[in-house]
C-alpha cells in the first residue's frame, strides 16, 4: 500500500492580516491620500490660471477671438514647442513616453518629478487633448515611495504605489468607489491575503484623497440630461451602440502604434512635439474650441449644443476628438487617455440621439461611453463608473453591464492603446528593484 504524499490533502488558508496591523497603516494611508489629492488641486489650479492668462487674458490684450482658428493654432503650436523645450533640456525629460506606459507604472525618480508637473500644467493650459491621469499618478507615485520609503522603510514600494495609486484615484474621480473597483482588477499584493485586507489601506488612502478634492474643488462629471426611465428594449440599444463605439475606437487604436512609431522618426522631442503641437492646433481648428483640452467642462456644454449641431456634428466632434487624442498621446505629450475618450463617447452619444430620436439621450450618451472607455481603459468597472458618473442614474445599471459585457467582446485579446515596442528613451527606466508590486490582473 502506497503512502499519500504528506500534503495531498493540505487545502491552502488565507492568510490575515492583523487588525493592529491595519490600523498601524490608518494614518500613513490619510497623509498619502491628502497629498496626492493637494498635488492634483496644486497643479490643476496653476493651469487653469496660465489657460486663464493666454485664452482670455492675453487674446482679449490683443483684441483677437480666442475661438478663431489661427489663434488655437498659435497657442497649440507653442505649447509643443514648450512642452519639447521641457522634455528636452529640463533634468529627467518630463518622464518616460506615455504613449509606451500605462496608467500604474514603476515608481519614477523624484528628479523627475518637477519636469513633468511643467510638462503636465502647460499642457492642460495649452488645450491639449489629454487629461492629467498618467502624469499625476506618476509624480505623486515618486514621491510618495520616495517619502514613505525614507520615513517608513518597513512598509514595502508596492504597497507605496498601491497607496499612491488609490489616493489620486479617489482624488481624480471624486470618490473611493472609483479605486476599490479599479482595485479588484488589480494583482495588489499576497493573493492569499483576503481581498478586503489587502484593499484596506489604499481605500482609506482613496476615502482621504475623495475627502479633500470634494471640499477644495468644484469636481463633477454629471452632465444635465433629461431623466432616464427603463425600458427592456433598451438592452439591446445599448448594446448595439456600445458595440459600435467600441469598434469606432478600435479603429484608433490600429493606427496608435504606427503614429506613435511615425512621430518617434523625429529624433528630436523638441521638434518632434512642436509637430505634434502644430497638428492638433489644425484639428482643433477644424473642431472648435468645444474639442480642445481634456474635455471634462467641454462635455457638460453638450446639452446647449442640441439644435445648434445635427447629429453628423455630434459624431464628427467625437471623432476629432478621437484624432486629437491619438496625436496628442502619441507625439510625446505627456497626458492621460480617459478624460479626452470620455468627452468623445459622449459626443457620440449625442450624435446617436440626434439621428435617432426615439433613442433616450441618457441612454445614447451612458452606453456610448462605456464602449470607448473600455477600448481605451481596459477596465470594465472603470469605465461602467465612468458612465455612470456621467449620467448618474441607477435604473443604466443593468443596461452598462450588459453593454460594458458587449464591448469587451469586441476588445478581447486586441491590442490596446500603447505602443508595446518603444525606442527605450533616457532616464526613463527605473530599476528592477523599483518595480511595483501592482500590475494589471
Amino acid at each position: 500500500m502506497t503512502e499519500r504524499p504528506a500534503d495531498e490533502h493540505v487545502v491552502d488558508r488565507p492568510l490575515h492580516i492583523p487588525v493592529q496591523q491595519l490600523l498601524r497603516m490608518v494614518v500613513p494611508a490619510v497623509l498619502v491620500g491628502v497629498v496626492c489629492a493637494l498635488l492634483l488641486i496644486a497643479l490643476s489650479w496653476l493651469a487653469e490660471q496660465l489657460q486663464h492668462l493666454v485664452w482670455d487674458d492675453l487674446s482679449s490684450a490683443m483684441g483677437v477671438d480666442p475661438d478663431s482658428a489661427w489663434w488655437i493654432i498659435s497657442v497649440l503650436t507653442l505649447t509643443g514647442v514648450l512642452v519639447g523645450l521641457v522634455v528636452k533640456y529640463v533634468p529627467g525629460h518630463a518622464g518616460p513616453d506615455p504613449a509606451a506606459h500605462g496608467l500604474v507604472e514603476a515608481p519614477l525618480r523624484p528628479s523627475v518629478t518637477p519636469g513633468l508637473a511643467l510638462a503636465l500644467v502647460l499642457m492642460l493650459a495649452g488645450g491639449v487633448s489629454l487629461g492629467p491621469e498618467n502624469p499625476i499618478m506618476a509624480i505623486n507615485g515618486a514621491l510618495v515611495v520616495w517619502l514613505g520609503s525614507r520615513y517608513l522603510p518597513r512598509v514595502g514600494t508596492g504597497q507605496w504605489v498601491a497607496l499612491a495609486t488609490a489616493g489620486t484615484i479617489g482624488a481624480m474621480f471624486g470618490t473611493p468607489v472609483a479605486a476599490a473597483l479599479m482595485f479588484s482588477e488589480l494583482n495588489v499584493g499576497n493573493p492569499k491575503i483576503p481581498l478586503w485586507d489587502r484593499l484596506f489601506s489604499p481605500l482609506v488612502s482613496a476615502t482621504a484623497g475623495s475627502i479633500v478634492m470634494l471640499s477644495l474643488s468644484d469636481l463633477d462629471l454629471a452632465i444635465d440630461l433629461p431623466g432616464y426611465e427603463f425600458h427592456p428594449g433598451d438592452l439591446a440599444i445599448g448594446l448595439l451602440i456600445a458595440v459600435v463605439t467600441a469598434g469606432i475606437g478600435l479603429l484608433g487604436v490600429t493606427v496608435f502604434a504606427p503614429l506613435h512609431r511615425l512621430f518617434r522618426r523625429i529624433k528630436d522631442p523638441l521638434v518632434m512635439l512642436t509637430v505634434g503641437g502644430l497638428a492638433l492646433g489644425v484639428i482643433g481648428a477644424i473642431g472648435g474650441p468645444l474639442s480642445l483640452f481634456k474635455g471634462l467642462h467641454e462635455m457638460q456644454e453638450l446639452p446647449a449644443q442640441i439644435g445648434t449641431l445635427t447629429a453628423l456634428g455630434f459624431l464628427g466632434l467625437g471623432l476629432v476628438k478621437i484624432v486629437a487624442l491619438l496625436v496628442a498621446s502619441t507625439s510625446g505629450f505627456r497626458g492621460g487617455r480617459i478624460f479626452p475618450a470620455l468627452f468623445a463617447g459622449v459626443a457620440l452619444g449625442f450624435g446617436v440621439h440626434e439621428a435617432f430620436p426615439s433613442v433616450s439621450l441618457p441612454l445614447a450618451v451612458a452606453t456610448a461611453s462605456v464602449g470607448i472607455l473600455v477600448v481605451v481603459s481596459r477596465s470594465g468597472w472603470l469605465s461602467i463608473f465612468m458612465a455612470l458618473a456621467t449620467v448618474p442614474d441607477p435604473a443604466l445599471l443593468p443596461v452598462l453591464v450588459l453593454s460594458s459585457l458587449g464591448a469587451w467582446l469586441v476588445v478581447a485579446n486586441r491590442r490596446e492603446l500603447i505602443d508595446p515596442d518603444p525606442e527605450p528613451e533616457q532616464d526613463e527606466a527605473p530599476s528592477p528593484r523599483d518595480a511595483p508590486e501592482v500590475r494589471p490582473a
